[in-house]
């Protein structure tokens, strides 16, 4: 007998450890390379600075009515409000799990009716009953508990990160509808500045045939240079109808409930120094989707520890008392019992189905770290592209500039000397088409390149912090 309490000890020492690995960054994670930490490749323009981002980018821009946009959008949008919702469930679920290495208590009771076999079928037979209560503390000796609040909290972490991610999200886009909606104002504005030059022309052209010096053919081609101006109006009222829409359901409003000043918004917001970008270190930091995936590669690493806990015993400190009689004797001393000991279960006989346990386990930690190294290397890739768009847009908005100015220069000659009889009409169309052309890019570049700067600020994971 004193051999097999040894044996026991001896296994009830062997489970008073954590079982399973703890949860330390892999070394060979690509997050930890040195190269990783370095300068982006794409941020040594000079249209970059290397300070570090704040946490609300938005403010680099001194437009209030964009900060107030975003903190109504990231006070009200319905989608952070289930992100909030997702993350108080996480939570509760680690309470849960936590609750499992307390005193855990249950109280039972019951009645019954017995009769003798063999009895008279008038006998009544003896009623008796059972009352009680029982106490179970687990001892936790291999810390199965520990490692399963572990891997909840590193889900709840997770969860907490992809919240973040959301929060990176409606802060851009909320900029970028603002932004989308002043700069189809901004679009509609240079149309209207060729309209009323090609108005002006057909006025002319209109004078100079009264006067003998134009053809009906002059007026046709002016009057369809009118024409095909007056038609891009409907399009860019409706790109900007779209952006305001937006920008309401962003906020947490109905769509016709769009902020009516920004209806007005001459030109989109614009900043006036080189954007703060920091560094490859920095920004696996601050992302959250890299950070939720690390907090997944945790929680999976503490399962392992959870399934490697099944090779041991399962020991805990119990206790029970209770009446158990018939009931004639309720409550006399006869019929009170008390029993204390160690709970023990152990599913030795199943050792090949807890090693399948742990293999499964630590597969599944396998996947979570390629995704580890899957995110940081997107969040990277997408880093460096929307770095490098940027920079390359800002070069083709500089050339669109110049070619813009040049081509007012050579309407406004061309219109000259129409009007004086030294050039045909169709140089003075062809000239006004080119600036319209000239125009028309330019503006799209505008837009374009305040839809690359937030692409920037969006890929280096700005704004979730509160």
């Amino acid at each position: 007998m004193r051999d097999r309490i040894a044996a026991l000890a001896v296994l009830l020492l062997a489970g008073c450890t954590t079982a399973g690995p703890d949860y330390v960054r892999p070394d060979s994670a690509v997050a930890g390379r040195p190269s990783v930490a370095r300068d982006f490749d794409s941020g040594q323009e000079k249209v970059f600075g290397d300070a570090p981002l704040p946490d609300h980018w938005w403010q680099l821009y001194g437009d209030p009515r964009l900060d107030a946009f975003v903190a109504e959008a990231l006070a009200a949008n319905a989608d952070l409000r289930a992100a909030d919702a997702n993350l108080r469930r996480a939570d509760a679920v680690v309470a849960e799990v936590a609750a499992g290495r307390t005193l855990a208590t249950s109280a039972s009771g019951g009645a019954s009716l017995s009769r003798p076999n063999g009895t008279g079928t008038s006998l009544p037979g003896q009623f008796g009953y059972d009352i009680g209560i029982a106490l179970a503390y687990p001892l936790d000796l291999s810390g199965r508990i520990a490692r399963a609040i572990e891997a909840a909290q590193g889900d709840a972490e997770a969860v907490a990160a992809a919240r973040d991610d959301v929060r990176v999200t409606i802060a851009a886009e909320t900029a970028r509808s603002y932004a989308a909606a002043c700069t189809a104002n901004m679009v509609l504005a240079a149309n209207n500045r060729i309209l009323t030059l090609q108005r002006q022309t057909l006025d002319v052209t209109q004078r100079l045939q009264r006067g003998g010096r134009g053809t009906a053919f002059d007026v046709t081609r002016a009057r369809t240079a009118v024409d095909q101006s007056e038609a891009l109006i409907p399009a860019q009222v409706a790109t900007r109808t779209a952006a305001l829409y937006r920008l309401a359901t962003l906020m947490g409003r109905p769509p016709a409930d769009y902020p009516r000043d920004v209806e007005a918004c001459a030109r989109p917001p614009a900043m006036q120094r080189p954007l703060p970008i920091g560094d490859g270190a920095a920004l696996i930091r601050r992302r959250p989707d890299i950070r939720a995936a690390e907090r997944t590669l945790a929680a999976a690493t503490a399962r392992i520890g959870v399934a490697t806990a099944n090779l041991y015993p399962k020991v805990s400190l119990g206790g029970s008392a209770g009446f158990t009689g018939p009931l004639s004797a309720l409550g006399s001393g006869n019929a009170f019992h008390i029993g204390l000991g160690p709970l023990i279960s152990w599913s030795f006989p199943n050792r090949p189905v807890v090693r399948a346990q742990i293999a499964q386990a630590g597969a599944a930690a396998d996947v979570a770290f390629a995704q580890f190294d899957a995110t940081t290397l997107e969040a990277l890739r997408e880093t460096e592209t929307a770095l490098s768009a940027y920079a390359r847009e800002g070069d083709r908005n500089a050339a669109l500039r110049r070619a813009q100015n040049s081509a007012a220069r050579a309407a406004y000659q061309a219109g000259r000397l129409y009007r004086f009889g030294r050039t045909d009409f169709l140089s003075l169309l062809t000239a006004q088409a080119a600036l319209t052309t000239a125009q028309a890019n330019l503006a799209a570049s505008d837009a374009l390149l305040i839809d690359r700067q937030v692409d920037v600020f969006r890929a280096l994971g700005g704004g979730w912090q509160s």
